[in-house]
C-alpha cells in the first residue's frame, strides 16, 4: 500500500499542522531506524506517512489530555476513555491543562481554521500521541483513526490481556464531502432504540456523519405525532412480514435518545416522511387522507408502488397539505439538524399535477419549519425552495441512457433538479444500496440491479456517477455534489429472500441483519466519501480492509467475509474463496458441467475443471454456501430433507438452511455437515460418478474431504 497520499494546496496546510504539533519532539529517534509498515486505516487518510521507532505503549496511568475547557472537547476525552475502557481494563483519567504532557494521549481542539470542522492531525510515536483539530468534531474523527491503530482487540467489549501499543505514524486528514451517510430503513423492519445506538457506532467508527432514518412507509409508521395518535397506534402495528405489534415505533423519548446519542456521535439525525406513495400506514390511521374517507387496512407485504394520498380534488389537497403541515411540524421539532427528507420515489401513478400538489404542499411545510428540503431524486421533477438537496438512486443503465433520445425518467429528473440550483447526495442503487445481494448465495435482500460485491460498492466516483459509463456527459456538475450516502433498505431481510417468505423462513435480529449486509460495504463507501479520489485504490483498499475483520470480531460485528478480500488471522474468513474439494483423489463435481437445477452431485476423478471449484463463502452465522463455479447454482440436501440418504444436488441459490454447511476439521481433512440436518456430505464409493448424499457420521474416509 502507499505510504503517504498528498492532495493540493488544502493539504500543504494540513502537512504544515502535523509539522508543528508538539508531539514532534517527543517521537522516537529516526537515525538509521527501519519504518514500521502503515497501519491499515479506512477510510484513507488524505497524507499517511510511516514513522520510525517505536509506538506508544498505554499503561493504566496514561492521561488523556484535552487542552481546553470546551465541553464538546472533554467529551470526547470522555468517550475515548470509556472506548478503551473494556478491553484494557484501564480507568483512563481525562485531565485538562494547556500544555501537551508527555507520556500522554493529547487532544487539541485549538489547531487551525484551515483543518475544517472534521479536519486533524495525529502524531503517534514511543513519547505519546498528540490529535489536532479545530474543534471537538475533528477531534473525534481523530479518535476514530487512532483507535485502529491500536490492536484489533481493543475493539473487544471484555478485558483482554495484551499490550496497548499505538502504532507510530503522522497523518494529516480531512474529509472530499461534508455529507457522509447512510439511511437506516426502520419502517419495513423496525429498529429498538439500542440497535439503531448501535449502528450508530458502527458507522461512526468510520467516520460517518449522517443518519438517514427512513421513518414512514407503506409497512409502518415508526414516528409519534402527538396531535395524530393513530399514526402508531394503527399504523405502527405491521412490519413486512409482521402483524400485530403495539411498541414497533419511536415515542417523542425514544426519538430525542437517538438523536442525542448520534449527537455524541457527531451524526446528524435526518427524518423521512416518505410520500406521496409509500404512505400506507399513514393511510391506516388518516382516513382523510383516502379518496373514499376510510381507514386503509395495515399492509405488512413487500411490494412497492402500492399507495398513494389522495390528490384528485381540492379537498383532499387540503387535508393532505393539513397533515403534512401538522406531521412536519412536529418532527421538524424534535430535529436539531437541518433536514427534514420527504420521500418521493415511486409514484407512477400520480399525474404531474397531483406530484406537484404534494410537493408544494411538503415543502412549504418544511420552509416553514425554517429546514431544509431533502428527498430523492424524482423531487426535482417539481418545483423545490432554493437550496434543496437531492439523493441520487440511480443506476448504470441511468448513465447508459445519458444523451440519448431516450434518456431515463431519472436523468431528466436529475436535470430538472440541477436547473434548480439544487445540490446532490450520491447513492447509486448498483453500489451504494446495502440490502442488495453480494451474490447468488447472498441470504438476505434482493439482485434488482445485479450483485454488489465489495468492489462494486468502492470503485465508483461520486463525481462521475452521473455521466455516461465512459465518464463524459456528467448531469450533476461535481461542485453540486455534495456527498455520498448508503442505504440499508428492510424490505426482505429474511433468508432466502429471493422468494416470499413462509412459515418456516429465518428471520435474522435487525442487528444480525444489519452488520452482515453492512459489512464490509459500509466502510468501502465510508472510504469513497471521506477520502481524496486521487488516494484511493482498490488493491490498497482491500488489504487494508482485511485487517478490519479481527476488529469486527472482536467487536460482535457479524460481517460478510467477502471472498474478494485478504481477511486477516484467524478471525478472518476461513475457508473463504474458490476450493476443490476431494477424497481419495476423487472431486466434488457436478457431472458433465450440468446447469439444471436438481442435478445430483458425484465424485469423479480431480481435473481442474470449473464444474469441480466450488466458491466457499462463509455466513454469519459461522456455515458455508458453496457455489459451483460451472453452473452457478448451490450445492443443497434434495426437497431440505432431513432423512439420510438423502441427495445432495444443485439448486438456485437462496440461502435458505438447506443450502448451508458446518464445515468441521477433523483429522485428515474435513467434514461437511447439513446445517439443516446435521447429517454429513458422503460420497457413495471411490469409483467416478458415486453419488454424493447426506448420511449419519460413521467414521468412514468417504465422509473426509480434504478442501484445497
Amino acid at each position: 500500500m502507499r505510504w503517504s497520499y498528498r492532495r493540493g494546496r488544502r493539504l500543504v496546510a494540513l502537512a504544515t499542522a502535523a509539522a508543528t504539533l508538539p508531539l514532534t519532539a517527543m517521537l522516537s529517534p529516526a537515525a538509521a531506524d527501519t519504518p514500521v509498515p502503515t497501519p491499515a486505516v479506512v477510510p484513507q487518510p488524505v497524507s499517511q506517512q510511516a514513522v520510525s521507532g517505536a509506538g506508544f505503549t498505554l499503561t493504566a496511568g496514561t492521561r488523556i489530555a484535552v487542552l481546553s475547557d470546551d465541553t464538546a472537547a472533554r467529551g470526547v476525552g470522555s468517550y475515548l476513555a470509556n472506548l478503551l475502557a473494556p478491553a484494557t481494563g484501564y480507568s483512563l483519567q481525562v485531565v485538562g491543562g494547556t500544555t501537551a504532557p508527555a507520556d500522554a494521549v493529547v487532544l487539541d481542539p485549538r489547531g487551525p481554521a484551515s483543518l475544517g470542522a472534521e479536519g486533524y492531525t495525529l502524531s503517534s510515536g514511543s513519547g505519546g500521541v498528540v490529535v489536532t483539530a479545530n474543534g471537538a468534531q475533528g477531534l473525534f474523527r481523530g479518535v476514530q483513526t487512532l483507535r485502529q491503530l491500536l490492536p484489533a482487540e481493543v475493539e473487544s467489549t471484555t478485558r483482554q490481556s495484551r499490550t496497548w501499543t499505538v502504532a507510530p505514524t503522522q497523518i494529516s486528514d480531512s474529509p472530499r464531502y461534508e455529507y457522509r451517510g447512510v439511511m437506516l430503513d426502520v419502517a419495513r423492519r423496525f429498529f429498538p432504540v439500542a440497535q439503531v445506538k448501535r449502528y450508530i457506532d458502527e458507522a461512526a467508527a468510520y467516520k460517518i456523519n449522517k443518519l438517514h432514518l427512513h421513518l414512514t412507509d407503506d409497512q409502518g409508521w415508526r414516528i409519534a405525532i402527538g396531535a395524530l395518535p393513530n399514526l402508531t397506534k394503527v399504523g405502527a402495528s405491521t412490519q413486512s412480514g409482521f402483524t400485530g405489534g403495539t411498541d414497533w415505533y419511536y415515542t417523542a423519548a425514544d426519538y430525542q435518545e437517538i438523536v442525542s446519542y448520534a449527537a455524541s456521535r457527531f451524526m446528524t439525525v435526518v427524518p423521512e416522511i416518505d410520500g406521496p406513495g409509500h404512505t400506507w400506514a399513514a393511510q391506516t390511521s388518516v382516513p382523510e387522507l383516502r379518496c373514499d374517507n376510510k381507514y386503509a387496512r395495515p399492509y405488512s407485504g413487500f411490494d412497492v408502488g402500492v399507495s398513494l394520498y389522495c390528490l384528485r380534488d381540492q379537498q383532499h389537497k387540503d387535508a393532505t397539505r393539513d397533515f403534512l403541515r401538522t406531521v412536519i411540524k412536529a418532527v421538524a421539532e424534535m430535529t436539531p439538524g437541518p433536514y427534514i427528507h420527504l420521500g418521493g420515489d415511486e409514484t407512477p401513478q400520480a399525474t404531474p399535477e397531483q406530484y406537484d400538489s404534494y410537493v408544494d404542499s411538503a415543502t412549504t411545510a418544511v420552509s416553514a419549519a425554517n429546514k431544509t428540503t431533502m428527498g430523492w431524486h424524482q423531487l426535482g421533477q417539481s418545483p423545490l425552495p432554493a437550496g434543496s438537496l437531492l439523493q441520487y438512486w440511480g443506476s448504470a443503465s441511468d448513465q447508459s441512457s445519458i444523451g440519448t433520445a431516450a434518456e431515463s425518467e431519472s436523468i431528466r429528473f436529475l436535470r430538472d433538479g440541477v436547473a434548480q440550483g439544487a445540490t446532490f447526495i450520491m447513492s447509486p442503487s448498483d453500489h451504494a444500496y446495502l440490502d442488495i445481494k453480494y451474490d447468488a448465495a447472498t441470504p438476505y435482500g434482493l439482485s434488482w440491479v445485479g450483485y454488489v460485491p465489495v468492489q462494486k460498492s468502492y470503485e465508483w466516483d461520486p463525481a462521475t456517477v452521473t455521466g455516461k459509463p465512459d465518464g463524459t456527459g456528467v448531469v450533476v456538475p461535481a461542485q453540486k455534489v455534495a456527498g455520498v450516502e448508503a442505504a440499508l433498505w428492510t424490505d426482505r431481510a429474511y433468508e432466502g429472500s429471493s422468494a416470499l417468505p413462509t412459515s418456516g423462513t429465518r428471520w435474522p435480529a435487525p442487528q444480525e441483519y444489519a452488520d452482515f449486509m453492512s459489512f464490509p460495504r459500509l466502510p468501502a463507501l465510508a472510504e469513497v466519501g471521506w477520502s481524496p479520489q486521487s488516494a484511493r485504490d482498490w488493491t490498497s483498499f482491500r488489504q487494508r480492509l482485511g485487517q478490519h475483520g479481527q476488529r469486527w470480531t472482536a467487536a460482535g460485528i457479524g460481517y460478510y467475509p467477502a471472498p474478494d478480500v485478504p481477511w486477516a488471522g484467524p478471525s478472518g474468513s476461513g475457508l473463504n474463496g474458490i476450493r476443490t474439494v476431494t477424497t481419495g483423489g476423487k472431486a466434488l463435481d457436478v457431472p458433465g458441467s450440468s446447469r439444471t437445477p436438481g442435478t445430483q452431485l458425484v465424485t469423479w476423478t480431480a481435473h481442474g475443471g470449473a464444474n469441480q471449484k466450488w466458491s466457499f463463502t462463509r455466513q454469519s452465522d459461522g456455515t458455508y454456501t458453496l457455489v459451483n463455479q460451472a453452473s452457478g447454482l448451490c450445492a443443497d440436501v434434495n426437497g431440505a430433507s432431513t432423512a439420510a440418504g438423502a441427495a445432495i444436488v444443485q439448486r438456485t441459490c437462496t440461502g435458505g438452511v438447506s443450502q448451508r454447511w458446518n464445515v468441521t476439521p477433523v483429522s485428515g481433512g474435513y467434514t461437511m455437515a447439513s446445517a439443516n440436518s446435521g447429517l454429513l456430505v458422503t460420497t457413495a464409493s471411490t469409483a467416478n460418478g458415486a453419488l454424493i448424499t447426506q448420511q449419519a457420521a460413521t467414521g468412514t474416509a468417504l465422509q473426509r474431504w480434504t478442501i484445497s
